[in-house]
């Protein structure tokens, strides 16, 4: 039995409880301790007050500009255009904030679909739990990889170090032990404590609980740290800067209309009001707002498709990646290993786990002698498989469940159809030691007493396992290391195992003190995902370089890379670790090697932090998948860290800027689509807003400077702004459908947002709508003789027309206008319906009609804004037959 010190929050401080090590808590008891103590999770910051939030809506220079163009109406006697444009500063605030805390909330959802599991001892068997269900008392089961999820005094304990530089700032991992540590110690050389949000970087160990939630070391750091200051995006600050820039041209134009003017000898007060009107249209409402909204949406939407994308600025960089460094095993494999050949005692095997209706397993031969199913040396191979092993079956068959390493579970697997039983077999052999698997080493084992004697396993890669095994001759030896060859050729992961009995317990360094005897090998199946060929394919269309590095055998990747495509059939090339030591990377015949690989095997942690800086020095955009503890420094440092959600350990999840909830190479291809999907809605809604203000800039201006008087009001161009500005730049920013994005090269994320041929393509459209608009101005004015009003009227209904339809200008690719994404898309058509009635409200109501000061419309008057909304949109359409955007 083991004793606990309980958390210090009860009456009694010193307070003891008893977990036995070998039954953990009673499900009963940690129901009740759950109750007692809360749930394991540090307090949530303070939600930002809905006060603060507003607030934010209406402290930027955009804003402060509507607010001085109110003041000056009052000063001017306009009292009624005054209060309108402070109600639109509200309305603005309000729509702003309605959507930004939407966004908030989708991210919130992002935030749980990512939760951390942990493994407890309850009930005398261990099982995955939330990590908040953690509570005092209980025993945790911890490996390499894990996130340590509560404080905890460790009890047994197996080579186990553990980075805590989150909690001591120490670099090196800390060495764990179960010797007590002196008293008042400091954190970093408590030696027996395990801290919550510390990571497990080798061994394993068992410790029971001693603090939850807030009361662990993290927890007290959490509650000395303030809330942290609401930081933008590098995309949104490329929008805010590129709104401000917008802005401040826009006012040095309004100065320099009001000094020409007032030289002109112009009414001083109509000058102002047209300064007013310019200093309006050039405001982007909604830019930020409507990006943050297209970001979430779209990362929402990868979360559905089983992508968590958890920083809003990687969206931006998922666009220009063009280059992926995938592993192999569950990545573009199915990680579904299973035993498929045996070599033992000189004998192949092909075999095959056959399962029955009832969940009952045995083990078939298909290919070598029958009669030696039952061989000791088979059996052999099975036993050793599963006592060097620490994985699990759910022991219900209606409720099979397989935790551990994928390889150990087939071991299991194949041992269990073998016909061991490993309760039997786990009574019998009593484990003393154990020497966990290290990329130095290559190699598990494992002491275990069974009876008066001792038991010796070792699995690993054969040419280190057999290095330890008695050998009559070398050519025995060089003979298994053939086989073992030609299985990884066959595209089968490989395993040796060797083992040693004896009378007298081991010391420390029991698979040294003398020569094992080698069992046989072991081969296993992992068969390439189904839909890898197509994204492969989608990859190289996209111009996007995938290459394969891996720690497994050169032959097997080679293989598995020929059967996904990735490589041509006749493809030879491969790079090893030991290749890359003696590579001289500042070499031109070595760069160039490095550049035509696709296939790098048995290669080390420090190896995949050379070659991603290799590529990113190139200027190349990397994309790095990994699943373990040593993938989480190249997950760092990549420019788009990938880590697996299914097999991957806590730690490369917390590196990564992605997770993978199915662990598939086709769910990366489809975050990269995604990603260039967003980016691109959310540049053609710049494109669109830019256009529509430019035009709207340009009929106040030229109207101004040729003094045919003022066709659009203030008020009229900040409702057309909030109009028909924002409700189809959102819908426009939150698309899905774009299928050639995936058939052109990445783009370069160093580019502005807007390229050169972007701004020429904004002036365009501005000046043709510009055009449009003012022609019938002066048509009506000068022609039909209408007055100045009717005139105001029917510029306003005209270039609201032709800003919403200019919505279908915006699909990308040749010329078909009735079948783009655009037309596709449904909210487009939900934002111009809306639109369109709330543009005839403004007609037919007398309230609104007052304000906005419009005419009731007649027929002939709908005829021109008709002609006058259309005529854009047949023009722009009719120069990209012979100018085609791209």
């Amino acid at each position: 039995m083991l004793e606990t010190p309980r958390q210090n929050t009860s009456e009694e401080p010193g307070k003891l409880d008893i977990t036995d090590l070998k039954t953990g808590l009673s499900s009963q008891e940690a129901g009740s301790r759950i109750l007692e103590f809360g749930l394991n999770e540090l307090e949530q910051v303070k939600p930002e007050s809905i006060w603060s939030i507003l607030s934010r809506q209406v402290n930027s220079v955009i804003v402060w500009i509507l607010a001085a163009a109110a003041i000056v109406s009052f000063f001017l006697g306009d009292t009624l255009e005054g209060f309108a444009v402070i109600a639109v500063i509200l309305i603005n605030a309000i729509t702003g904030f309605i959507l930004e805390y939407n966004a908030r909330q989708s991210m919130e959802a992002l935030r749980k679909l990512d939760t951390t599991p942990a493994r407890v001892l309850r009930d005398r068997k261990i099982m995955e739990i939330p990590s908040e269900q953690v509570t005092i008392g209980d025993i945790l089961i911890l490996e390499a990889g894990d996130l340590i999820p509560a404080d905890a005094l460790i009890r047994e304990v197996n080579q186990l170090t553990v980075d805590e530089s989150a909690l001591t700032g120490e670099s090196v991992p800390s060495p764990k032990t179960i010797d007590p540590s002196q008293k008042d110690a400091p954190l970093g050389d408590r030696h027996d404590c395990l801290f919550k949000g510390t990571a497990i970087t080798n061994g394993n160990a068992k410790a029971v609980v001693t603090g939850i939630g807030q009361s662990t070391e993290l927890g007290k750091i959490a509650t000395m740290v303030s809330q942290a200051k609401r930081t933008a995006t590098p995309l949104e600050a490329k929008l805010d800067a590129l709104g401000k820039v917008l802005i401040w041209v826009t006012l040095g134009m309004a100065t320099l209309f009001l000094i020409v003017g007032f030289l002109r000898g112009q009414e001083i007060k109509q000058l102002i009001e047209t300064a007013v009107a310019l200093a309006i249209a050039a405001i982007p409402e909604g830019m930020s707002v409507v990006a943050t909204v297209a970001l979430a949406y779209g990362m929402l939407r990868l979360a559905e498709k089983k992508v968590i994308v958890k920083r809003l600025s990687a969206v931006e960089t998922l666009g220009g990646t063009n280059v992926i460094f995938t592993d192999k095993t569950g990545t573009l494999t199915e990680n579904k290993i299973e035993v498929e050949a045996l070599r033992a005692a000189g004998n192949d095997f092909s075999v095959r786990i056959n399962t029955d209706k009832g969940g009952g397993q045995t083990l078939e031969i298909l290919k070598g002698d029958q009669g030696l199913i039952h061989s000791p040396e088979i059996e052999m191979l099975a036993r050793i498989g599963a006592l060097v092993n620490n994985a699990q079956l759910d022991s219900k068959k209606s409720e099979r469940r397989e935790l551990g390493d994928p390889v150990e579970v087939a071991l299991l697997l194949y041992a269990r159809a073998s016909g061991i039983d490993l309760h039997k077999l786990y009574r019998d052999y009593q484990r003393q030691a154990e020497k966990a698997f290290s990329s130095d080493t290559r190699m598990m084992a494992t002491l275990d007493q069974v009876g008066p004697d001792y038991f010796i396993g070792v699995k690993g890669a054969v040419e280190e396992v057999s290095a330890l095994c008695n050998w009559e001759n070398q050519e025995d030896r060089t003979k298994e290391l053939e086989v073992s060859e030609a299985m990884a050729a066959d595209g089968l992961r490989t395993l040796a195992f060797a083992y040693r009995q004896t009378d007298h317990k081991p010391g420390e360094n029991f698979t040294q003190e003398e020569k094992l005897t080698y069992a046989g090998l072991i081969g296993f199946l992992d068969p390439p995902r189904k839909e890898v060929i197509k994204s492969l394919n989608a990859c190289h269309d996209a111009g996007i370089k995938v290459i394969m590095v891996t720690g497994d055998h050169p032959a097997t990747s080679l293989k598995i890379a020929k059967q996904v495509n990735l490589v041509g059939p006749d493809e030879q090339l491969v790079i090893t670790g030991k290749d890359l030591e003696a590579f001289d990377f500042a070499s031109l015949d070595d760069q160039k090697k490095m550049m035509e690989c696709h296939v790098f095997a048995r290669v080390n942690p420090a190896q995949k932090l050379d070659m991603i800086d290799f590529y990113q020095k190139q200027g190349d955009i990397v994309g790095m998948t990994g699943d373990g503890v040593n993938d989480a420094p190249a997950l760092k440092k990549s420019d788009i860290g990938i880590a697996m959600g299914l097999r991957g350990t806590a730690v490369a999840a917390e590196a990564a800027d992605m997770v993978l909830k199915d662990d598939s190479f086709a769910s990366i291809v489809h975050a990269i689509e995604q990603g260039r999907v967003i980016f691109e809605n959310i540049r053609k809604f710049i494109v669109f807003l830019l256009s529509c203000n430019m035009s709207e800039i340009f009929v106040v201006t030229f109207a101004g400077f040729l003094n045919v008087g003022s066709p659009l009001l203030p008020l009229q161009i900040l409702f057309i702004n909030i109009i028909t500005d924002v409700f189809p730049a959102l819908a426009l920013g939150v698309g899905k459908d774009n299928k050639k994005l995936m058939k052109s090269p990445p783009r370069d994320p160093k580019q502005p947002i807007l390229q050169i041929a972007d701004w020429k393509r904004i002036v365009f459209y501005a000046l043709v709508m510009t055009a449009s608009v003012l022609g019938v101005y002066w048509y009506v004015i000068n022609q039909l003789g209408l007055s100045p009003q009717e005139g105001n009227t029917i510029t306003f209904y005209a270039l609201s027309l032709a800003q919403l339809l200019h919505v279908f200008n915006m699909y990308s690719g040749k010329l078909r206008f009735f079948n783009n994404e655009i037309t596709r898309n449904k909210f487009i058509w939900m934002a111009l319906i809306l639109c369109i009635l709330i543009m005839f409200a403004t007609n037919y109501i007398p309230f609104l009609r007052h304000i906005l000061s419009l005419q009731r419309l007649d027929i002939q008057s709908l005829k021109l804004i008709l002609a006058a909304g259309i005529s854009p949109i047949l023009v722009i359409q009719t120069v990209r037959i012979f100018v085609p955007i791209k």
